[in-house]
């Protein structure tokens, strides 16, 4: 071409409009027409569309924009570029950018930007965050609500977090990670992983209540799995966002509010006909919130998650090594790598939840060998969606396999491994612990129950209880099942509660079903992980939950969980037996004049030698005569029973009959109930291991008479209740020391029926010191454990080790609290500590001397070895912690420190500036905190050791 031709043809482009007007409609601006006025957009004005707009960087700086969707005040909300999206609904980027900066300096507001071809739609805000696929176009409320967010909306890194919602670390340390990735990274996904029980909805609460402060979102959706998940996740709502509108999708026909609750099969009912005419258009929600989200939830509902352009947040119990790739693609996060994440070691150390710890079960028949990690990603996704499915709780089961499931025998089993040998149990040990049995369906639950009722008939069926939606009555039965000391004991489900129940006296867990679901599993498993306080007695708080595995579920998902202890504490009812009868046996044979003292007490008589001894008896022989042999483990021990069903065997016991009797019919069931409260139990078994002392001729030990006048002073401070008032006279000398110079087994009886029946009114301290009381070498022979970590250690080391399993073992004295507690110690307190430990042969002076010089105190070598209570070392750092918005970064390391100081109990300063803090923080906390918060972490840190000391 010549250079007049090429000039030529120049002109003739400059003469051409270059973004003409358009002339035809095509099946795509069909298909968006209808989208727009489905999203209430009716396209009736002149300016609707084919607006023309001036001052673009073309020759003729003329165009015209697709589709212009104004707001109020004639102000722009939205562009729609489609002539030049055809093809690919983002190939017209770039001019949809020129048309909203003509509009922009045409009207004074910048509107968001779509690009769309019909089929595919993509929303670009373009001063705030990237272009992002969406499902359709906005209403006009919520694209002015878009526009508004971009003046209102504050930074969230600096703003704080509502503690009285969440108060742990961790769930600040989550939520400032989301905050992170919404806001520097532009992500619009999260995920967390957090074990169930360690307060995942409240952490949603409080991420919600930060969001809409700063005015990041205006509506949230609480999307969930079960109802019984949504109502307690409504509940939390209501308690810590009192101000917010809470909607109930599955029950508001016209809602409107805040936070909308609902189940994933109920919104996406409400999502039915989105191509037409949605009940929610895809900008309703700015924030939608799934818990728990899991493999089947993710690909069933991805809908949902899809169709609302939001925040999105994913909370799940699958830990972060068995998040897969499908999970973290619905948050749009790169394969195993959550926002954040919370593992189970983590939340027991920090004494969140106890530690699951496995029953050795017998193995009844070879089942399968496959492990989850085996399964393809197309099986895993099968088998999830399968137990995930109301109808078919256990359809990944095999129905052969399983058959023995369902033996009589093989529940028979399962029942006396839980209820007789292996099981936790409270009161004293006289009752089964809170126990859940997940069974493969209804019918397997029921048949269970029945076997229970067979067993233990004396509980009138109330023992047992079986919780599934066929069997109704659903809230009812797990409302009676939370109530701590009220029948059921055991909860039998299938399918309903495997997907948690907050019940935290749950310490025994039976998996009497093959599970394949990695996230059901473990939400089975925080069934039972939540601690409670004070469950064994005051101060005994529960330390785990045993796991009885019968379907070799621990080894599908390649879990590798502790062992439990082989033994477990004698219960307290059988501890009683054993006392009474070796009473029983001592008044046979000591002189009546050895138990026979003038009585000095005012209120009745004692009784006689031989009326106590026809007492114990008639006591023992009903004890004996109620064991039913449609009991299991009344029947495999009906040869030693048999001859003690008659009274007249009780007469006269001989040395091997009390043996006997005591090994192998002691801890036997009865249909005789004893209701009373247990620090009645209690009273009994301790005045009579001191009716044992004074007829074996040896003193009473301290011991066991101090809980006696411990309880005998809280009644006296309950003179306001009759009974005590009557009796205050004599308490007042139980309470002292002269009543105890001379007592007699007949006195010390007396004493036993009189205080029994007030038991019920005293304090938790003196129920703490009863059930303290060491009884052991009264009842029978105690059981000693060597340690043989330490056989090859110093003699220095083997005293660090027995102190501190002596320590943790009596962690309940006064001084030991302090220094958990991080209190102030005085010179009386560690001179005591230092007696204790050596008059009970924990070390010598010299080891204590020792350890005084190694530690720089007896109070910083003891406190090493028990370490710091986690509240008060977050309470001690308080300053440093409630200074500022920490980042996530900075919760991190502050973490850190606090779990040192659990474990160690002080910690030195030259300690943060190395590993595991320089990991977070290379160059320590001057990398992170500014000076002054350097030097009061420094200063929190000496105070706490100097607290260990004497002041």
């Amino acid at each position: 071409m010549s250079s007049t031709d090429r000039q030529a043809a120049r002109e003739m482009a400059a003469r051409r409009p270059d973004d003409p007007a358009p002339d035809s409609h095509t099946a795509g601006d069909d298909a968006i027409d209808r989208l727009l006025r489905a999203a209430g957009w009716p396209l009736t004005g002149p300016d609707d569309t084919a607006f023309p707009i001036t001052g673009l960087p073309t020759p003729q700086g003329k165009g015209y924009v697709d589709y212009v969707l104004w707001g109020d005040h004639r102000k722009p909300l939205a562009i729609v570029e489609a002539r030049h999206t055809r093809r690919n609904a983002r190939a017209g980027r770039q001019r949809a950018r020129q048309y909203a900066d003509g509009l922009e300096a045409m009207t004074g507001q910048r509107p968001l930007i779509y690009c769309t071809n019909g089929r595919d739609h993509w929303l670009w805000d373009d001063r705030t965050c990237p272009p992002r696929a969406v499902r359709g176009f906005h209403r006009k409320d919520e694209l002015e609500r878009l526009i508004e967010r971009r003046m209102r909306r504050q930074p969230l890194a600096t703003a704080a977090i509502d503690t009285a919602i969440a108060e742990r670390p961790h769930q600040h340390r989550a939520i400032r990670r989301i905050a992170e990735a919404f806001e520097q990274d532009r992500l619009r996904g999260a995920l967390v992983s957090m074990p169930s029980g360690t307060g995942k909805t409240r952490t949603a609460v409080a991420l919600a209540d930060l969001l809409m402060r700063c005015h990041w979102i205006k509506r949230t959706l609480f999307l969930t799995d079960r109802a019984a998940q949504l109502q307690r996740a409504a509940a939390a709502f209501a308690t810590h966002l009192p101000g917010a509108t809470l909607v109930d999708l599955a029950k508001d026909a016209a809602p409107e509010g805040d936070v909308y609750l609902s189940t994933c099969p109920t919104a996406l009912g409400w999502l039915d006909g989105i191509d037409d005419a949605p009940r929610f258009g895809p900008g309703h929600f700015d924030l939608v919130i799934v818990d728990v989200a899991h493999r089947g939830i993710c690909q069933q509902y991805r809908a949902i998650f899809s169709y609302f352009d939001a925040l999105l947040v994913g909370l799940t119990a699958t830990p972060k090594e068995a998040i897969d790739r499908n999970m973290c693609d619905v948050f749009g996060l790169a394969a195993g790598l959550p926002t954040e994440a919370y593992d189970l070691d983590e939340a027991i150390a920090d004494h969140h939840l106890v530690p699951p710890r496995t029953v050795s079960v017998p193995v009844r028949l070879q089942r399968e060998a496959i492990r989850y990690d085996d399964l393809s990603d197309t099986e895993k996704d099968q088998r999830d969606t399968l137990e995930w499915d109301d109808g078919n709780a256990d359809a990944s089961a095999p129905e052969a396999a399983d058959a023995w499931l369902h033996h009589q025998d093989a529940v028979d089993e399962m029942i006396a491994l839980v209820m007789e040998a292996r099981g936790h149990r409270v009161a004293g040990g006289d009752w089964i612990g809170k126990t859940l049995i997940f069974a493969r369906n209804h019918g397997h639950a029921r048949f269970i129950a029945e076997r229970f009722d067979a067993n233990y008939p004396q509980y009138k069926g109330e023992l047992a209880c079986v919780i599934t939606y066929e069997a109704g009555q659903t809230q009812a039965l797990v409302d009676a099942f939370s109530v701590a000391d009220r029948m059921p004991r055991i909860a039998i489900s299938a399918g309903l509660l495997d997907i948690g129940i907050a019940v935290p006296e749950v310490v025994n867990l039976v998996f009497f079903r093959r599970v394949r679901s990695r996230t059901r599993f473990w939400r089975m498993v925080g069934c039972g992980t939540r601690p409670c306080q004070d469950l064994y007695g005051p101060g005994q708080d529960k330390q785990d939950v045993l796991v009885f595995d019968f379907c070799r579920n621990l080894a599908f998902f390649n879990v590798d969980s502790e062992a439990a202890a082989q033994t477990l504490p004698t219960p307290l009812g059988q501890r009683v037996f054993r006392a009474r009868l070796e009473l029983l046996t001592r008044l046979q044979t000591r002189p009546a004049a050895l138990c026979v003292q003038e009585a000095r007490a005012s209120y009745g008589n004692p009784p006689t030698p031989a009326a106590l001894h026809d007492d114990i008896a008639h006591w023992l022989h009903r004890q004996v005569a109620s064991m039913s042999t449609d009991n299991f483990a009344v029947r495999a021990k009906h040869r030693y029973i048999g001859p003690y069903t008659r009274r007249e065997a009780w007469q006269h016991l001989s040395p091997a009959q009390a043996a006997e009797l005591a090994e192998h019919v002691s801890g036997l069931p009865t249909t005789l109930r004893d209701d009373s409260d247990e620090a009645a139990r209690r009273v009994d078994l301790l005045m009579l291991c001191l009716q044992l002392c004074v007829l074996r001729g040896e003193p009473a030990p301290e011991r066991l008479k101090t809980p006696v006048r411990s309880v005998a002073r809280a009644l006296l401070a309950q003179t306001c209740h009759p009974a005590v008032r009557d009796q205050a006279e004599w308490l007042t000398a139980l309470a002292g020391e002269g009543w105890w110079s001379d007592a007699s087994a007949l006195q010390l009886e007396q004493a036993r029926r009189r205080l029994r029946p007030l038991a019920h009114l005293i304090d938790a301290e003196a129920r703490r010191q009863l059930a303290c009381a060491d009884c052991a070498d009264t009842v029978g022979p105690t059981r000693e454990i060597t340690v043989t970590a330490c056989a090859d250690g110093t003699g220095f080391e083997r005293f660090r080790t027995r102190a501190r399993q002596f320590l943790r073992t009596h962690d309940h004295l006064p001084t030991l609290r302090k220094l958990r507690h991080n209190e102030p110690l005085t010179t009386a307190d560690l001179a005591g500590l230092e007696q204790m430990l050596v008059v009970d042969g924990v070390g010598s002076g010299e080891d204590i001397d020792r350890a005084r010089r190694a530690s720089g105190g007896l109070g910083i070598f003891v406190r090493g070895l028990i370490g710091l209570d986690r509240a008060a070392a977050t309470a001690a750092l308080s300053g440093i912690i409630g200074s500022e918005a920490m980042t996530a970064d900075q919760r991190e390391f502050i973490d850190l420190v606090v779990m040192h100081l659990t474990g160690h109990g002080t910690m030195d300063a030259a300690r943060l500036y190395a590993s595991p803090l320089t990991d977070i923080a290379p160059q320590g906390p001057d990398g992170l905190f500014a000076p002054e918060m350097v030097d009061a972490l420094v200063t929190a840190l000496r105070r706490i050791k100097a607290r260990a000391g004497a002041t």
